[in-house]
């Protein structure tokens, strides 16, 4: 064998193992290119969702803090109302020893 010949045929091997190389790149490439599609997609949904899971949450978190603003409120009127309480119940008491004085005996 020429060994022109043999380098010809040792070339057209490179050559087409080059061509097998690349289509295998090429599939690879669409495959990643698949991939990233996919991800981005992935990407967009997470993004909805932590949207939408903030906006439950802020939203829970300002009912909560209404409902806390009026259990505050409450417990200042009732706060505010225990003094009087107070008073009426020594008024009471007040009340039924003096008419427990009055009373008829018997």
């Amino acid at each position: 064998m020429d060994p022109a010949d043999a380098t010809v045929q040792i070339l057209r091997a490179i050559r087409d193992e080059v061509r097998e190389t690349n289509s295998r790149l090429d599939q690879t490439n669409t495959r990643i290119d698949r991939t990233n599609e996919e991800l981005g997609t992935l990407r967009e949904e997470l993004s909805r969702r932590i949207v939408e899971s903030e906006l439950r949450t802020a939203t829970a978190i300002t009912e909560l803090a209404g409902s806390v603003r009026e259990m505050t409120q409450v417990l200042r009127t009732s706060a505010d109302l225990r003094p009087r309480v107070e008073k009426c119940e020594l008024d009471i008491v007040d009340l039924r020893h003096r008419f427990e004085l009055l009373k008829p005996a018997g």
